[in-house]
């Protein structure tokens, strides 16, 4: 599956309450579809937000990735502003990071001619490419050609 299609099936829930755990959010997404990953980032002294509570486990979102994107999009209808553990939680499609997408399009730090995406819309076939290079051997190579007659200002006399 190719890093896009993994993206589209993940969605993203906000506004854990610290009792969740990764089971208590298998539980409560499973009835939408088949589950391939679960994430809920432990908070650290150095990701802590000042608000967060001391003790919290983790740092109050978690990502789902289900088998099929029909199953994200129907877990996000269903448990978009549903409650847990008496908080409202908040369930949306996840957003693809710019570390997964830093090696691709005009913002990377490699040239587009060497990305993969550009090199297979762009290929030239062989073929092409020697019909170019003989067409260039069959030019006349002469900077003059052409230009007969521009010597002479004004209109042209019929």
């Amino acid at each position: 599956m190719t890093d896009t299609a993994r993206w589209k099936s993940t969605i993203y829930i906000g506004g854990l309450p610290p009792q969740v755990t990764l089971q208590t959010i298998q539980e409560a997404f499973i009835p939408f579809g088949e589950i391939v990953d679960v994430q809920l980032p432990n908070n650290d002294s150095r990701n802590r937000k000042p608000d967060a509570p001391v003790d919290s486990p983790h740092r109050g979102y978690a990502y789902v990735e289900f088998e099929d994107p029909e199953d994200a999009k129907e877990a996000i209808d269903n448990m978009d502003q549903s409650e847990l553990f008496g908080r409202v939680i908040k369930v949306s499609a996840a957003k693809i990071p710019k570390s997964a997408t830093a090696n691709q399009g005009l913002g990377s730090k490699t040239a587009v001619w060497e990305q993969e995406g550009w090199l297979a819309e762009n290929a030239v076939s062989e073929e092409d490419r020697m019909a170019s290079e003989q067409a260039l051997n069959n030019a006349v190579l002469d900077p003059m050609q052409g230009l007969e007659g521009l010597d002479v200002a004004g209109p042209k006399p019929e």
